[in-house]
């Protein structure tokens, strides 16, 4: 642990992190710092060598393995012995849910940022579009929890920034509602209560709401892809088609929308891809934006939670939420150029991390169609506070990587609870761990809706009988 730094929990047994791209080697610090644990007790594997000098420069075992379904138990069965253990999955094209497995099988506690399937599970064009999204591979892994019973090692899900740490942006968004509004609520304790809550308070929707304004000095080339995070990561995900969960409140599908045919039934997809998708939105630092509807779980994931169904078991609310992401301006002509090479990625990748001369990542959640309007709720972190923060990542990184320091100690603290989803945990807790990192936590409302400014040079058909209609926030 690095001297002058808070301990969060001490952690005696082995931790292997299974993949070292920007997120891993943003987290390895931050884990030093606030983990009382031995230096020689962690282990790195990844295919990619870039990162192995900071590996070394903190005294951590560094294997250059590639995992594949062949390889998986081989490498990380003696890595994480039997029982004590901590499995930190950063990686990319390996399949969080064989990593769980042999995890549970290793008694050892478990932790990723998203849902992977491995290589082509994104984007195999012989799979039907409803096996490519998110849903699917939640459902899957929900499955899974329910074969296992919900109990052993604890294993947190899609615990990054996004999925991960909004779900506890949304909760505090809903707090902060109820009490401005006149119906201060207490803390609910379960899913049900804070489902009430957001019905009580007629929310009728939820955008992960994200600005990123980091530029580098160094400008993006042709035929180049460039990023605040993970590149191959975002091309995946901006492949995967477009998904939302799909509110009570909506007066009728989108054209190129479908419903998944089994599972939770709590979102629908586009038949078209994330990164081919714009949506109308709002920030407090950037105001009225236009972002792409990028597929994420904690669409998924907060539509489902925040259901609320009648005696009958129907479903009675539920609230639209997905993804409006605006990506740094270098990233936005990036897809352009990914777009009309009929979404064929350029050949060469750059994330951005020194070049970054100024801007923030204003991450956040809209809360909307409540008595105030709509609220913001999030983290405003500039480039200059996360250098002094936190070394070898930008401000788009630490938000992750925070995410990633708070639910690992949430698991150590919890550590024999089976699968959990991040709004399933103690907000509070993961707030107040992750909240050093996370720059100034900003609420805000505003007055603005998707109806603002359509009319002018070009009007476009509007629904004004609800201005929070989907159809009023997606781009035609």
């Amino acid at each position: 642990m690095g001297e002058g730094w808070c301990t969060y929990a001490t952690f005696g047994g082995p931790i292997v992190m299974v993949g070292f791209g920007s997120i891993g080697q943003g987290a390895l610090p931050l884990l030093l710092r606030h983990l009382d644990v031995p230096r020689d007790a962690i282990t790195i594997v990844c295919p990619d060598t870039s990162g192995r000098a900071i590996a070394d420069d903190n005294g951590v075992r560094f294997i250059a393995q590639a995992l594949t379904p062949d390889t998986l138990r081989a490498v990380l069965e003696p890595l994480l012995g039997r029982g004590g253990g901590f499995l930190v999955n950063l990686s990319v094209d390996v399949s969080s849910h064989a990593l769980m497995e042999v995890a549970r099988s290793c008694g050892a506690l478990y932790i990723d940022t998203c849902i992977e399937p491995w290589p082509g599970g994104y984007t195999d064009p012989s799979k039907p579009l409803s096996e490519r999204t998110n849903y699917g591979l939640r459902e899957d892994i929900l499955a899974l929890r329910a074969a296992w019973g919900g109990q052993g090692p604890t294993a947190l899900v899609a615990h990054g920034a996004n999925p991960g740490l909004v779900s506890h942006f949304v909760k505090e968004a809903l707090l902060t509602v109820a009490r401005d509004v006149g119906h201060p609520a207490a803390i609910p304790t379960n899913r049900e209560g804070w489902a009430r809550l957001a019905q009580v308070l007629c929310v009728k929707g939820i955008h992960i709401a994200e600005r990123d304004t980091q530029i580098a000095h160094i400008p993006k080339r042709r035929g180049e892809f460039v990023n605040t995070w993970s590149v191959d990561g975002f091309v995946a995900e901006g492949l995967q088609p477009a998904e939302l969960g799909w509110g009570t409140h909506e007066n009728g599908m989108p054209a190129e929308g479908a419903h998944h045919p089994t599972g939770c039934r709590a979102a629908i997809y586009l038949k078209r891809p994330g990164a081919g998708t714009r949506v109308r939105s709002w920030t407090p630092g950037e105001g009225p934006y236009q972002g792409f509807l990028i597929t994420h779980n904690e669409s998924i994931s907060i539509a489902d939670f925040l259901t609320v169904r009648d005696d009958r078991g129907m479903v009675a609310y539920r609230p639209t939420v997905h993804y409006a992401y605006h990506p740094c301006d270098d990233a936005v002509l990036s897809l352009h150029e990914m777009a009309g090479r009929n979404w064929r990625p350029q050949p060469a990748f750059r994330l951005m991390n020194d070049e970054i001369v100024h801007g923030m990542d204003e991450l956040g959640v809209l809360v909307f169609g409540h008595a105030r309007n709509a609220l913001w709720y999030g983290s405003q972190l500039t480039i200059e506070q996360t250098r002094i923060l936190a070394p070898h990542q930008n401000a788009t990184g630490l938000q992750v990587t925070a995410a990633v320091l708070a639910g690992m100690v949430w698991c150590i603290e919890n550590p024999n609870v089976g699968i959990m989803e991040a709004d399933e945990i103690d907000h509070r807790r993961i707030l107040d761990l992750a909240r050093p990192y996370l720059g100034t936590m900003t609420g805000a409302y505003t007055d603005w809706t998707p109806l603002d400014d359509r009319g002018g040079l070009f009007p476009d058909p509007v629904d004004t009988s609800d201005p929070w209609q989907f159809a009023n926030v997606l781009v035609q």
